[in-house]
């Protein structure tokens, strides 16, 4: 049986859930997936999609049973995969996020110093100036790109410093973490998974010198020398030191990303919380919770169960591919009062599912907060009046929810 196509696989009550399939990537890209998640956490939160071009899989889309399945990684395994994908065996690429205690414990303790509080007091500084100089940089009174020339920007130099990426290239990180993070497609430039693969052997090979040279000097606080250094990553596989690249690329830039583009598009549709902003800087925080909730840049997270489980009355096998729309929890009524609407003030705001839960929570979420918070900051110093004026372009995926294009103009 095949799965409806995305124009009215949602909204008709009368389709039967067999046939319902939220996994559409288009559905993302024109942002109509939202009466699919509302739909299936109203009749079907623990849903079972038979068809689909990813396989069978469950659809987790309650905020409680999403922590359920997170918190649970003796069940509920990343080993096989972190996303609805199932890769061919020979692209696949292992990484700490998807290995189990103790082996993911230790390579993660190996690069978690990075983002601790002493380590992010002392990148404070540097944040705020490179805010402050991209914000001193940008036209006015001209349409420009948003994504490109903040949001892209600004965590794209954070990776460089992260990596201690020569600062000239660091536009590669960008470029790496967009491969890394879509599945090939046709008609797309990256339309096979060969040529995937030899782009990314491309990131391999610049950071294997990178590695040599880090290797055989003195440990420094950057993540090469970190992992090139540590009893726990020193002897790693070419193709496991690609999987842990991949996965701090992709960490470090597509919250951030698409959080700070998501902010200015949702307080251009919300005066009122502008004005509060204004009105009151300590709110600043509790913006950037409700940003970084209301955008959901990693739109769902994937387990494998390797034992049967019951939750929300369904039978869940081994074997079973487990998805959790972090996208659908967050907008959960059971547990988040009027989530449909994006309120900075909201009690309780920082409670969100975008950063996951239990051993794999993101390691980087408190870097993430910081540059959101330092740029909003910035810009009310400045009075800055960012106007969006053409729709958002989104990118065609179901696991990044994130834009390629946002066109604005900066009153002169």
């Amino acid at each position: 049986m095949t799965a409806l196509s995305a124009e009215n696989a949602c909204e008709k009550a009368d389709i039967p859930l067999t046939r319902l399939d939220v996994s559409e990537p288009k559905r993302f890209q024109d942002d109509t997936v939202w009466p699919c998640f509302e739909r299936l956490r109203r009749e079907d939160p623990v849903h079972y999609c038979e068809d689909s071009p990813y396989g069978p899989y469950w659809s987790i889309t309650k905020y409680r049973d999403i922590i359920a399945v997170d918190s649970n990684h003796t069940v509920f395994s990343s080993e096989r995969s972190v996303t609805i994908v199932d890769p061919p065996e020979k692209y696949w690429t292992p990484s700490f996020i998807k290995m189990s205690p103790p082996v993911h414990a230790q390579q993660r303790k190996t690069v978690s110093p990075i983002t601790a509080s002493e380590n992010l007091a002392k990148l404070e500084g540097l944040i705020r100036s490179r805010v402050q100089k991209i914000l001193d940089g940008l036209p006015r009174n001209d349409t420009f790109n948003w994504v490109d020339r903040v949001s892209i920007e600004l965590t794209t130099q954070m990776l460089a410093t992260l990596f201690d990426f020569p600062f000239q290239d660091r536009r590669l990180l960008t470029y790496w973490s967009d491969v890394a993070a879509l599945t090939p497609q046709m008609g797309h430039q990256i339309d096979s998974w060969e040529k995937r693969k030899v782009v990314l052997s491309e990131c391999l090979d610049y950071f294997t010198r990178l590695w040599s040279e880090r290797v055989n000097s003195e440990p420094r606080a950057d993540l090469i020398s970190m992992m090139a250094h540590s009893p726990a990553t020193r002897n790693m596989e070419p193709r496991e030191f690609l999987g842990n690249l991949l996965l701090l690329i992709v960490g470090g830039n597509d919250t951030t990303r698409n959080s700070i583009t998501g902010g200015v598009l949702f307080i251009s549709q919300n005066p009122s919380e502008l004005r509060k902003l204004r009105d009151d800087a300590s709110l600043v925080p509790g913006a950037v919770s409700e940003i970084i909730r209301y955008q959901t840049p990693i739109a769902h997270m994937r387990r494998t169960a390797v034992d049967d489980f019951t939750i929300g009355h369904k039978q869940i096998r081994r074997g079973d591919k487990v998805v959790m729309w972090y996208i659908s929890g967050n907008r959960d009524e059971e547990v988040i009062a009027n989530p449909n609407s994006f309120i900075i003030d909201r009690g309780n705001v920082g409670q969100h599912l975008s950063f996951g839960f239990g051993i794999h929570r993101c390691v980087g979420r408190h870097l993430a907060e910081l540059q959101l918070k330092i740029l909003w900051e910035e810009m009310l110093n400045r009075s800055l009046e960012v106007k969006v004026v053409g729709e958002p372009e989104r990118v065609e995926s179901n696991f990044v929810h994130g834009y390629s294009v946002l066109p604005v103009q900066i009153p002169g």
